[in-house]
This record gives structure tokens, sequence and C-alpha cells, in this order.
């Protein structure tokens, strides 16, 4: 018997609901998970605004140095770097506050976690979103 977590199911509420996704951490790396993620929602229909300060593009997307840059106001801030960066980043974003932060297997910590829902965002967290996309996929 498959049961989803509490967390998988808002994950697959939030990719049937929201559109616009932020990548913190994108990269050109094609063996890296930020490059299967991007690309996998890319691929699904979402708009995707990769966000590394070190890159202009990524493959032909655009990438910006910071969420502050950004043409639109994302729904979703994926982050995907180390826990401890994601540490310090929480703490930077002000403007725009996302409506959800979500933070990838890998990529949170508790302190991450509860610095970001202190500032006021809702969090997402160990819950992988290219798994849940391929679940939302099947059926």
């Amino acid at each position: 018997m498959n049961q989803e977590t509490e967390k998988e199911q808002r994950a697959a509420e939030v990719l049937r609901m929201m559109k616009t996704f932020a990548l913190i951490g994108a990269t050109q790396d094609m063996l890296k998970y930020s490059y299967e993620l991007m690309f996998t929602l890319i691929d699904a229909g979402y708009k995707v605004y990769p966000i590394n300060p070190r890159y202009v593009k990524i493959e032909e997307e655009k990438c910006y140095p910071s969420l502050t840059e950004l043409p639109e106001e994302p729904e979703v801030v994926i982050m995907v770097l180390s826990p401890q960066n994601v540490e310090r980043v929480v703490g930077e974003i002000r403007c725009p506050k996302p409506k959800l932060l979500w933070l990838p297997p890998g990529s949170w910590s508790e302190a991450a976690v509860k610095k970001a829902r202190l500032l006021g965002m809702e969090v997402l967290y160990d819950v992988c979103p290219v798994g849940i996309l391929r679940k939302i996929r099947k059926g």
C-alpha cells in the first residue's frame, strides 16, 4: 500500500497549483541535481528562474544573480545548496518573500527550516520535487 506523507501531499499540491519557481543554486553541470531539477521543471511546463551569480545563462535559460533581479516574483523558491549555505542565504531573503521555500533532501537543516519559519515563510523540506513530479505524471 502506497501511503504519501503529509509533506509529499503538500509537495504534489504545490506542483499542481504553482507555476513559477526560482532555483537558487542552479548550475551548468549536467551531472548535478540542480541541473536535473531545473530541466525537469521546465520540461513539465513550469517557469523556472535559475539563480547563480556565476552564470549568465544555463543552456538557453537566462540566469539571474539574485532573487531581487528576477522580472517577476516566483511563487516558490527552491534552494539546492549545502545546508550551511541555505542557513546563511535564508536570512538574506527579504524581498520578495516567497509564498513557499522548498528545501530538497540534502539542502536543509533544522536551523534553516526554523530560520525561514521565523521570517514568515512556509517551508517544505526533505521532499524531492523531481520524485513528486514523476509520481504525478504516473497518475
